[in-house]
């Protein structure tokens, strides 16, 4: 890898690098799933998640590819309720729901605070409603949704890496003790808290990209997280596209992904998983790759370290 200060990373350098949106609609959401999850209390059940259509992210970080379904302008107000009604008319019946909108839910620019009221109306069969946000935007407006809410909710917010360089590669305009001051307000007022982790951003070498990785994860469970989400970083997004190029980044393994995902899981201080989208990206071995996944999998429900998986491609 190539010195931390080769580049100079900032918001006009990492959108000069973007191709073009997707289209989309403000009425209704750019998608929806149901995932299986290990509940804090130790249940495996049903969550249904709906991403939703708004105003992309001010912060613009280095390796975030979410803005290719966002709207350059603020949604009217109501189409964030329309989106949610929407889609919970398709969704099979669930307890616990995850709002994800490419962004901050408590950015005023994105979810009108105007909705807040018709929102929590909506949710008002669900036991856990879980939501993102920077820790720049977890303030009052925060209290001011849960007070609304019958369900329980929960913040998940990007620690990304504790790593002190890279982290201010990244382009989050957060520091380590935004992210511990807001972790801190939304314990005070009974609010739980996840964290996203990355496996290996750029400027770190496969080895490197695991310690931190780990680092991080100890570091979001001192300051009182609830559950951790390790994120193999990948490109598509332009600017990791080019740092790849230049031989500043490369994805992770998904041998590493495991190392990570056992590391935190034994930790046994809170649920870890390990995100499983397009996980043949970090593999090269179409040998074992659907039992890593397996694995993987069964390791994030079940929170119990199994059986490694035995191929040539390890050795």
């Amino acid at each position: 890898m190539n010195e931390i200060n080769d580049i100079k990373i900032n918001t006009k350098w990492i959108v000069s690098k973007r191709g073009k949106k997707n289209l989309v609609d403000p009425q209704k959401p750019y998608a929806w799933l149901i995932e299986k999850e290990r509940t804090s209390s130790g249940n495996i059940e049903d969550i249904g998640i709906i991403f939703l259509t708004n105003k992309e992210c001010p912060f613009h970080c280095l390796m975030c590819d979410l803005w290719k379904n966002t709207t350059d302008k603020s949604v009217p107000i109501g189409a964030i309720p329309n989106q949610i009604k929407w889609a919970l008319a398709k969704i099979p019946k669930v307890k616990h729901l995850k709002l994800y909108n490419s962004g901050s839910f408590f950015d005023k620019k994105a979810i009108p605070e105007e909705d807040y009221e018709k929102i929590a109306s909506l949710l008002s069969n669900f036991e856990t409603v879980i939501v993102e946000s920077h820790p720049k935007f977890i303030n009052k407006r925060c209290l001011h949704f849960n007070d609304l809410l019958d369900a329980k909710l929960e913040v998940a917010i990007g620690l990304e890496t504790v790593h002190p360089e890279v982290i201010k590669k990244l382009n989050k305009q957060m520091t380590l003790d935004d992210f511990k001051n807001s972790v801190a307000f939304l314990s005070k007022n009974n609010i739980k808290s996840r964290a996203f982790i990355l496996l290996r951003p750029p400027f770190l070498s496969e080895n490197e990209g695991v310690y931190w990785a780990k680092k991080s994860i100890d570091f979001a469970f001192e300051t009182g997280i609830e559950s951790c989400t390790i994120i193999p970083i990948r490109a598509g997004n332009g600017a990791m596209d080019f740092l790849q190029k230049k031989g500043d980044f490369s994805v992770p393994t998904i041998q590493s992904l495991e190392n990570v995902l056992e590391y935190g899981v034994n930790q046994n201080k809170g649920n870890v998983f390990a995100d499983v989208w397009d996980l043949q990206l970090f593999s090269n071995c179409d040998t074992c790759l659907n039992e890593r996944i397996e694995r993987i999998t069964n390791i994030n429900i079940n929170q119990r370290v199994i059986e490694k998986v035995t191929c040539s491609c390890s050795n």
